[in-house]
């Protein structure tokens, strides 16, 4: 496995921890409504990040799309995330979410 796509699934996994912890600590807020959108996006990436280990390993006619599309859902989720300047899980989430786009992105452009 080459060096690019092993830094994807070792982004892309640490990103889906971030946003599965996020998910949580989001949901235990009082005012749900404030972050609903970070929820959504929580999910929506964590969920793309386990598909892409899933398929990363395979290295079947997809990857390429499936990593690009993870790049553009980690995007949104970092920059949801980083709007939450008050909560570090959202913080860290935006971090993990940043890292694994870049990741990403270096692998589509390769």
């Amino acid at each position: 496995m080459d060096t690019q796509l092993q830094k994807v699934m070792d982004t892309a996994y640490a990103c889906m921890q971030a946003c599965n912890h996020c998910f949580n600590e989001c949901l235990k807020e009082d005012d749900i409504d404030m972050v609903r959108e970070c929820i959504r996006l929580d999910r929506e990436c964590a969920d793309m990040c386990q598909m892409v280990l899933s398929y990363a390993g395979r290295e079947g006619v997809l990857q390429h799309d499936l990593i690009s599309l993870c790049e553009k859902i980690c995007q949104a989720c970092g920059n949801e995330c980083a709007q939450h300047e008050h909560m570090e899980h959202c913080q860290e989430c935006a971090k993990a979410c940043f890292a694994c786009a870049d990741a990403c992105r270096a692998f589509v452009s390769a």
